[in-house]
């Protein structure tokens, strides 16, 4: 879904992504300890079936243990800075 107005520089759109199943239970950690009770809150939050919300509650599981057994050893390389930086339109000089 995308919304898109004119304004006086063009059209502009702003492009709308819904949460993933793993956004929502990131979320649903803040509202339960409990494993079961996070995945009931993800379904909740998602408005799907808690079958779906635990097959990917696994893989995720499954990814976490296997990350930790081949992290590196040193700390610094699991954070990586990210540099965002924006570039100036171009303005078309009119000739004489």
């Amino acid at each position: 879904m995308t919304a898109a107005w004119k304004t006086k520089y063009g059209g502009r759109r702003v492009r709308h992504d819904p949460p993933t199943i793993e956004e929502a239970l990131e979320a649903a950690e803040c509202f339960a300890e409990d494993p079961e009770s996070q995945i009931e809150v993800a379904a909740q939050l998602m408005g799907i079936s808690e079958e779906e919300v635990r097959a990917v509650a696994q893989r995720a599981q499954r990814r976490a243990t296997t990350i930790q057994r081949v992290a590196p050893a040193t700390p610094s390389a699991s954070g990586r800075a990210v540099i965002v930086e924006r570039r100036t339109t171009r303005r078309r000089i009119a000739a004489p």
